[in-house]
């Protein structure tokens, strides 16, 4: 098999802490073919854009483009345009793909016929915080059933994360949609598969994902993943599902829970307790360690109402 020369597009923005890392990973890849890493470069307020410099006076691999709103919708488009090759392979600062990840993405793309194929967000945390959020993030307790989270078979799907693209499909549709701030992956891969394209899940494809170090960072997170799946729900007329809508769902239960409780009578508690108790329970049971059990509440408590909140509050005026 001849393998195809590959463009790896990163939108870069504050990634002082992980964007060598993200780079050693994609230039050690073991692939036969040509590679180019194209850094789309926001405004960041460290060091990030110094460290792609260096980067790229070491390994001329390296290619450098400016992002000036340092959008991620925005900046993709602006590497995938200035790309060489027919294979776009997105990849963000904060992650690191395995080492053969882009051979086994060039041969799974070939061997299906998709126009993009993607694998496990791999959530791993370097600190016990970060831990336990990956730990959330690694359960159907935190995230659902999505199976680039939680794993599963091979097979087309809806979206997967990242991803390794055919350039030409993506010109099809338009590239990535700039008006999305969040969700844009979801909504590049509704158009994609609109447009007859198949998107496939494989589980050999891990990319290890950095969690959000604080509850702070991490509820900020979810409140926008909730806000802009939101939007892309009014975008595109019946894409919602069950995993979208629980979150929303369970945050109006909850807090009409509690509203009713306090006025009316205790036993309209119920529903926030039995919510509670899930929770602390699921901890229990999915917590690798003592810190993970106690935090894990916290946690999946902080992705759902986040999320949930997010999705209710989400203006209309969010996609213009």
């Amino acid at each position: 098999m001849k393998f195809p020369g590959v463009s790896v597009v990163l939108p870069i923005l504050n990634e002082e802490r992980f964007l060598e890392h993200a780079i050693e990973a994609i230039l050690a890849q073991r692939y036969e073919g040509d590679l180019e890493v194209i850094l789309a470069l926001g405004p960041s307020k460290d060091k990030t854009n110094e460290i792609a410099e260096r980067l790229h006076q070491k390994d001329p691999r390296v290619v450098l483009v400016n992002s000036p709103s340092g959008r991620t919708a925005a900046g993709l488009n602006l590497a995938i345009k200035e790309a060489t090759f027919e294979i776009i392979c997105r990849i963000d600062g904060h992650a690191e793909i395995s080492e053969t990840y882009i051979r086994d993405a060039v041969e799974i793309m070939n061997e299906t016929g998709a126009v993009n194929v993607g694998g496990i967000m791999a959530a791993v945390g370097k600190t016990p915080f970060e831990g336990a959020v990956a730990t959330a993030m690694r359960s159907p307790l935190g995230v659902g059933g999505a199976r680039f989270h939680i794993g599963g078979k091979a097979g087309p799907a809806d979206t997967v994360y990242l991803g390794v693209f055919k350039k030409s499909a993506l010109d099809e549709v338009g590239l990535y949609d700039e008006r999305f701030t969040r969700a844009q992956d979801w909504e590049l891969n509704y158009r994609l598969r609109q447009s007859g394209g198949i998107i496939w899940f494989d589980p050999r494809l891990i990319v290890t994902y950095r969690p959000r170090p604080t509850l702070r960072t991490l509820s900020k997170q979810y409140f926008e993943y909730g806000r802009w799946r939101h939007a892309v729900v009014r975008t595109h007329k019946g894409t919602a599902n069950y995993r979208y809508l629980a979150p929303p769902l369970a945050t109006l239960i909850i807090f009409m829970s509690l509203i009713a409780g306090a006025i009316f009578h205790p036993l309209l508690f119920i529903p926030a307790l039995t919510y509670a108790a899930a929770v602390l329970l699921g901890s229990f049971v999915i917590g690798k360690n003592v810190f993970e059990k106690i935090a894990l509440s916290s946690v999946l408590v902080t992705m759902h109402i986040s999320w949930g909140i997010g999705y209710l509050f989400s203006p209309r005026k969010l996609i213009s």
